[in-house]
């Protein structure tokens, strides 16, 4: 296993596709997120913008989902990427299955790809011939660790629930895998594990009907941190303060909640340098560097309250 240290870089802007005759001699790089009104992405739009700033030698097209299931707006600005003849395209997937054929139909038109954040599914990239490293996370040793901060303050026998991300995202998956690891490494007892899609309105829903039919409930896991946020509320409208939350992204929403004891921890993927440093491998790329193989980790690290 390959590991890139990242660096702290910073960037970009919601540039909606705009002509790639605009960049001049430049190369063109279009990121693809995931939805834009998570806070993680936004923050990992604002570390591309910057990194685009400072280092003023290529243009950056950014697109990001309307939601966390909006998978057809990334297929779609793969196509339009294609269209426009950028140079490298630098993809979180949304649906880790869903968009290995449209990126392979980039890759064949001489694109560079570089998937990051979530990783394609190897099944479907084998049978489609799709040979593409991935750069980003260990997600389930990430969500374990997160687990484990609950599962140490509960003791065996702790009654938790799992928040999971979507079905279909590699890293929804390796996270479900990561806090179950947690379960059954410290003894836990799970009594319910629902998928909230990684939205923080749908957790609320969620949460609120597991904590009616689980009342004795005493940890939560959700997979990402608006999911995490989501199951808060519902928490703080239910007038309970007994049940501890972990969550996964350090956004800045959740620093108070874990200052104030809301949350027990997240984990932090640092985010705001991620895409920034897949575009930095993906210009190397362009530029006649060799291709990126195999799996370039990228750094995580629990965040804990006092």
């Amino acid at each position: 296993m390959k590991f890139k240290k990242f660096a702290v870089a910073a960037a970009t802007s919601l540039v909606m596709l705009a002509s790639a005759a605009q960049a001049e001699d430049k190369p063109v790089v279009g990121l693809i997120m995931k939805s834009l009104a998570n806070e993680f992405f936004q923050n990992m739009l604002e570390g591309a913008k910057a990194h685009e700033k400072q280092r003023g030698d290529y243009k950056l097209l950014a697109v990001g989902m309307q939601n966390e299931t909006d998978f057809e707006s990334q297929i779609n600005a793969v196509e339009n990427f294609i269209t426009q003849g950028v140079d490298a395209i630098v993809v979180a997937p949304a649906d880790s299955r869903a968009m290995v054929r449209p990126l392979k139909k980039a890759m064949a038109a001489g694109i560079v790809v570089v998937n990051f954040d979530v990783a394609l599914d190897e099944e479907v990239k084998k049978q489609q011939g799709v040979n593409l490293a991935f750069v980003g996370p260990d997600n389930r040793s990430g969500a374990k660790m997160a687990g484990d901060a609950l599962a140490k303050k509960l003791g065996k026998g702790g009654k938790v629930v799992i928040i999971e991300g979507n079905p279909g995202a590699d890293n929804g998956i390796q996270r479900a895998r990561g806090f179950r690891d947690t379960v059954a490494e410290y003894g836990l007892d799970l009594v319910d594990s629902r998928t909230a899609h990684w939205e923080t309105e749908e957790a609320n829903s969620v949460f609120s009907n597991m904590l009616t039919a689980h009342p004795d409930i005493q940890g939560v896991m959700a997979a990402n941190d608006s999911m995490a946020i989501g199951v808060v509320k519902a928490l703080e409208s239910a007038g309970r303060d007994d049940i501890m939350v972990v969550g996964f992204d350090n956004i800045d929403a959740v620093g108070p909640m874990i200052y104030d004891g809301r949350m027990l921890a997240t984990v932090d993927q640092f985010g705001q340098a991620m895409a920034a440093n897949a575009i930095s491998m993906a210009l190397e790329v362009v530029a006649g560097g060799p291709d990126l193989e195999g799996w370039v980790t990228t750094p995580i690290e629990l965040v804990v309250g006092k």
